[in-house]
C-alpha cells in the first residue's frame, strides 16, 4: 500500500509542479492598451497569405496563434471589426482603438478559440508556424520551411 501513496503524492506533484511551469504569455497592441493573456502552448500556429492577412497586417503575409477560449483573457478596452474571410467565413477581430494595431480575433467556423497575432506577443522565441495557408496567394519571393504543411 505504501508504495501506491508515493506514486500518488508524487503524481500529484508532477501534476502541480506542471500547472506551476505551465506557459503564460502577454500579447499587446503597440500602445499597450489592450492585452491579451494566454495559458499553455498554442494549439496551432499559422502562417496565411490570403488577401485579407495582407491588408489587415500591411505585410504579405499573417502569422497567428490559436488558442482555446477559456486559455484567454482580454483586458483594456478595444473596438471590434467583423469582415468576411476568403472562405466567406465571418471573423471578428479585436484591436485598439488609439493605435489601431490588431491583437486577436475569432472566426464562425472556428467556435471556442482565439486567435492571437503572434507579433502583439513580440517574442523571438515565440513556438513557429507548422502550417502555411492560401499559398497560392502566396509573394513568389518568399521561401518557406519544406518541413510545414503547405496548403493552397
Amino acid at each position: 500500500m505504501l508504495p501506491f501513496r508515493n506514486s500518488v503524492r508524487q503524481s500529484v506533484r508532477r501534476s502541480l509542479h506542471m500547472v506551476d511551469t505551465m506557459t503564460n504569455r502577454q500579447a499587446t497592441c503597440r500602445c499597450g492598451n489592450l492585452v491579451i493573456h494566454t495559458r499553455g502552448e498554442p494549439v496551432r500556429v499559422s502562417i496565411c497569405h490570403c488577401l485579407a492577412c495582407q491588408k489587415r497586417t500591411g505585410s504579405a503575409f499573417g502569422v497567428q496563434a490559436r488558442f482555446p477560449l477559456d486559455a484567454v483573457t482580454i483586458d483594456g478596452p478595444g473596438r471590434e471589426y467583423a469582415q468576411a474571410g476568403d472562405s466567406g467565413s465571418i471573423a471578428r477581430f479585436r484591436f485598439c482603438g488609439d493605435c489601431g494595431a490588431t491583437v486577436c480575433w475569432q472566426s464562425d467556423t472556428l467556435p471556442g478559440f482565439v486567435t492571437v497575432a503572434v507579433g502583439a506577443f513580440a517574442d523571438p522565441g515565440f513556438p513557429p508556424p507548422q502550417v502555411s495557408v492560401y499559398e497560392e496567394r502566396k509573394h513568389a519571393w518568399l521561401g518557406l520551411p519544406a518541413d510545414m504543411e503547405h496548403f493552397d
